[in-house]
């Protein structure tokens, strides 16, 4: 029997994955001394408040990188954008492994479901996190000199 609605999401894993490899070069971008350093700042002028991305590498292992990104501004009411990376070396790829107090986000979701997260959540933070650090990339300006890893 079939029941009339939406059909189900299915992951787009190519999708995905582009979604992962551009963030992993945006990234790498960003903070391209990560192996040697622990924390970079990312200034942003917006409007007159002080803004700034904190990238600060919370673990490093031989093929990956673990790394918090926090976005810090004063007098915010709203709780700013807070997320754990992790960036696979060897595959060129970064994912968002916890963001809103949760940890390791499935492919797909149920929905609705307790939590509400939308059945694309992965893939929706994934994707808000190539639109930040493209944010950084186009107004940002480093707080530290940039050392280019070659």
């Amino acid at each position: 029997m079939l029941v009339a609605g939406k059909p189900r999401y299915r992951v787009d894993l190519s999708s995905l994955q582009a979604v992962c490899e551009t963030n992993f070069f945006r990234l790498r971008q960003l903070m391209p001394d990560m192996a040697m350093q622990d924390e970079r700042h990312i200034l942003l002028d917006a409007d007159e408040q002080p803004q700034r991305l904190v990238m600060r590498v919370i673990e490093r292992c031989r093929y990956t990188t673990t790394l918090q990104l926090r976005h810090e501004r004063q007098h915010d009411w709203l709780a700013p954008p807070s997320m754990e990376v992790r960036l696979y070396h060897d595959a060129r790829m970064a994912e968002v492994v916890a963001a809103y107090n949760r940890r390791r986000f499935r492919g797909v979701y149920p929905y609705p479901n307790e939590q509400m997260l939308q059945p694309d959540e992965k893939y929706q933070l994934n994707l808000f996190l190539g639109e930040w650090l493209g944010y950084c990339q186009r107004y940002g300006q480093s707080a530290q000199p940039v050392l280019i890893d070659r």
